[in-house]
């Protein structure tokens, strides 16, 4: 995952989402692919026979079988599909809206009540034991893999050899090499049946190897944990992923609210947290229900696209999902799913402003913004918190909606007033100010 923590938007264009419970430091995409077999690169072969050795003989030192090296790296190649794979650089940036729309859809809703019908006594076993509701657990499920449809169709150890080879994540996806290999020779999976996604993410929820040694369970009993066939043991183990991660029963991940007239954008951040009694107090409401919900934790209120966009106030399951995959909109359509699964309705505010930036336009914005003296950071294309903190401050200092959001809107606005200032020779590179939170607030 991208070490950006609360993006609002989504990077998209050969980039979907990321593998469930990875830790990886920057990783934003799972594309869905065909079986094929594997693209060597052949001028680069010995440098990887080269390294497959020593990588060997490490892994017999820590305990690895030679039996189990044999059956998972014998005859691997360096696969130039899953180098592009990850190295692919996305083309534009994914709106809530369109986030939301591609994944939450009435025919994605039927299919998971329909698995809820079907799987009823296997999931009325997890939510005893575990304490997860059903719907949230259905609601990950169908957004990983489609319900168990696409779960990815190359080979782990054969993925992860590449990119533990390949230099730009080396230490990370060597790690994850390995807890395959030790998955190997614990007899859960033969090395030939153990497929995943290019980044290594297995089976119906999309574990990575380290997730899987950490949390994985035996659900069905049978003496092994089977990921990618055994649906108890799929569901056993995310239940206990998200409850030693620190789930709290019966409250709720994020809600939509509607927020009073004259509403200080400022305090829609992820970061400000107060008691549910406080935003109740500013005048904000849920937006379909009578009341929002008592719950002991703090909440925050989040603007997935901005002022003119839907509001929802997030709570400490929210923080809980965001451990599973650190994008907002994700943990916003996880909450969203499981409400539609459990019979509720979807949103009722308008969807915000149109359009999404371009990886290209947002490197303008970021690079306009720190010549405007905004500090915006590395113009990466990047929507991080450090690009929406120049943004509040660029919206403050110009008396628009202090909401962070990259808009197009916001994008002409920087543009205008960088042309502005270019023609009057001020521009700057001078750090900017910090953000002023409300008075009395955090």
């Amino acid at each position: 995952m991208r070490k950006f923590l609360f993006p609002l938007v989504v990077l998209v264009g050969g980039c979907a989402s990321p593998p469930a419970l990875d830790t990886s430091p920057s990783h934003i995409s799972r594309p869905t692919q065909a079986a094929q077999p594997a693209q060597p690169l052949q001028p680069e072969q010995s440098g990887f026979d080269r390294w497959l050795v020593a990588f060997r003989q490490d892994a017999a030192a820590q305990g690895i079988s030679a039996a189990t090296l044999d059956a998972a790296l014998s005859g691997v190649e360096p696969d130039a599909r899953v180098i592009e794979l990850d190295r692919r650089q996305p083309e534009f940036l994914q709106t809530f809206a369109d986030y939301l729309g591609r994944r939450v859809t009435a025919e994605q809703v039927a299919r998971g009540q329909a698995q809820l019908a079907e799987h009823a006594a296997l999931f009325d076993a997890v939510e005893q034991k575990y304490g997860i509701p059903r719907a949230v657990l259905v609601a990950f499920w169908g957004l990983e893999t489609r319900y168990g449809a696409v779960k990815g169709s190359l080979n782990v150890p054969a993925s992860l050899a590449t990119l533990a080879w390949d230099g730009r994540r080396s230490a990370f996806f060597r790690s994850q090499l390995l807890d395959a290999l030790r998955i190997i020779d614990a007899g859960h999976v033969s090395a030939i049946d153990m497929i995943g996604s290019w980044a290594g993410a297995m089976g119906h929820m999309q574990f990575m190897p380290s997730t899987f040694r950490a949390y994985a369970v035996d659900g069905d009993g049978d003496g092994r944990i089977d990921v990618w066939k055994s649906l108890p043991d799929a569901m056993y183990s995310a239940a206990n992923y998200l409850q030693r991660a620190g789930w709290r029963a019966n409250e709720p991940v994020a809600i939509e609210v509607r927020l009073p007239e004259g509403f200080d954008w400022r305090q829609a951040r992820i970061s400000h947290r107060v008691p549910v009694a406080e935003w109740a107090a500013l005048g904000v409401r849920a937006a379909d229900a009578p009341a929002l919900p008592a719950v002991a934790g703090r909440a925050a209120i989040v603007l997935p696209q901005g002022w003119q966009g839907p509001a929802f106030m997030v709570f400490d399951n929210f923080d809980v999902v965001m451990k599973w995959n650190r994008s907002v909109n994700y943990a916003l359509a996880v909450a969203q799913m499981a409400q539609q699964l459990a019979g509720g309705g979807g949103l009722t505010a308008p969807v915000g402003e149109a359009g999404a930036l371009s990886v290209a336009q947002m490197i303008r914005l970021q690079q306009a913004l720190n010549e405007l003296g905004f500090d915006a950071g590395t113009a990466d294309g990047l929507p991080g918190p450090r690009t929406q903190t120049a943004i509040r401050l660029y919206q403050a200092a110009h008396q628009l909606p202090v909401d962070g959001y990259p808009s197009p809107s916001v994008l002409a606005h920087v543009e205008q007033t960088h042309a502005a200032a270019a023609a009057a020779g001020t521009l700057t590179l001078a750090p900017a100010p910090t953000f002023a939170a409300p008075p009395g607030q955090p």
